[in-house]
């Protein structure tokens, strides 16, 4: 894997200081912080800027996540591209959120931070445009809830994207909610969650554990769980025959993911952005779809993964199928992978090579060009 690319600035934009940021919810906020991170630098026109949205647990420095779709390559050429990701209200990498002190309280927020939404955080992004002089974006990608901003950005912004790239998303089906509300159960049933006003040292770690075993089993397929694990011991030793607490391998490896995850997030911002991540959805009911589908005026690409069930590949095609009947400028291309959901992340060069294969070449890294 390659070395993260360093962004060339890291800073946040706060804003809502003298008037509060208005949810979707109902509620608000104020002040807001956005921790951002930029790779490349604008041009004087500022017609440059790319923005990467992240996944459900991803930061604003995609150069740690996505190291791939940077360089010859990639995706993205930082001698020509400007690529901006912001994290998102309500994680816990920088920007407000259930950690954040509320000023009513002068304590963190915790369960008490106000319900959040796709649409909430696309309006949060666009006043960073606004704040760093970004009129229109040339693209907007991301892969999973990033690709729901995606989508939504392409919607409520249609004069400000040129293209739309979303990967392994569409509105949840009801087993990806079914998947989402036990997750949350996990961390709310812990005898250490508090109603959600856990201390330092006292946090709901095996909730937040299984609840990431769980989504663990989602973002894999069932082929690459037989390739990788089959129904072999674990590979510490243990022997499943022998007595009912030593596992098999598949065990270990969830038992694994579950305890490295805990070391880097919090439960109040998992149940927030897994909400906003079942609530996601463009409009209730085929009639009022088409006329939002309508507005986007953006050339789209949605990209499935062909063993991913959380998103399955049909949904998107069927979402694709949709929006060209709104009269959207959209291609569907499936990404071909073992991986499952996780194949947005797990196959960077093949998902480059679809993104650049699409979509016009003088958009995006041009490897042949490149090397002439």
């Amino acid at each position: 894997m390659p070395e993260p690319i360093l962004p060339t600035y890291e800073d946040d934009f706060v804003f809502a200081e003298s008037k509060p940021f208005a949810l979707e919810s109902g509620g608000s906020l104020q002040p807001v912080t956005l921790r951002y991170a930029v790779y490349g630098n604008l041009n004087e026109a500022r017609d440059n800027a790319i923005l990467v949205c992240h996944a459900l647990s991803g930061s604003a420095r995609a150069g740690d996540w996505w190291p791939q779709l940077f360089g010859e390559d990639g995706v993205f050429d930082l001698s020509r591209d400007c690529i901006i990701c912001a994290n998102i209200i309500g994680s816990c990498y920088g920007s407000t959120g259930p950690q954040t002190i509320n000023s009513a309280t002068g304590k963190p927020f915790g369960a008490n931070f106000p319900l959040v939404t796709v649409r909430d955080w696309v309006r949060s992004q666009s006043l960073l445009l606004d704040h760093l002089g970004v009129e229109k974006l040339r693209a907007v990608i991301g892969g999973s809830i990033g690709g729901m901003q995606a989508i939504q950005w392409a919607i409520d912004y249609p004069e400000r994207v040129e293209n739309c790239i979303a990967i392994g998303s569409a509105p949840l089906t009801a087993m990806g909610l079914a998947l989402n509300h036990l997750q949350r159960l996990a961390i709310t049933n812990d005898a250490n969650w508090r109603n959600g006003e856990y201390e330092s040292g006292g946090e709901p770690m095996a909730g937040l554990a299984l609840a990431r075993a769980i989504a663990m089993i989602s973002y894999k397929s069932e082929h690459l769980f037989a390739e990788r694990f089959a129904r072999n011991p674990n590979r510490n030793g243990e022997d499943p025959l022998r007595s009912l607490n030593e596992r098999y391998d598949i065990g270990g490896y969830l038992d694994h993911q579950g305890e490295i995850f805990t070391r880097r997030f919090d439960a109040n911002s998992y149940l927030i952005i897994s909400k906003a991540m079942d609530n996601f959805h463009h409009a209730n009911g085929r009639q009022l779809e088409h006329e939002t589908l309508r507005r986007i005026k953006a050339r789209v690409l949605l990209v499935g993964i062909s063993s991913d069930w959380l998103f399955p590949a049909e949904e998107v095609k069927a979402l694709a199928e949709r929006m060209r009947e709104a009269g959207v400028e959209v291609e569907y291309a499936e990404l071909q992978s073992s991986h499952g959901h996780d194949g947005f992340l797990a196959e960077p060069q093949a998902l480059a090579l679809i993104i650049r294969s699409t979509l016009p070449a003088n958009h995006f890294v041009d490897p042949d060009r490149r090397k002439r």
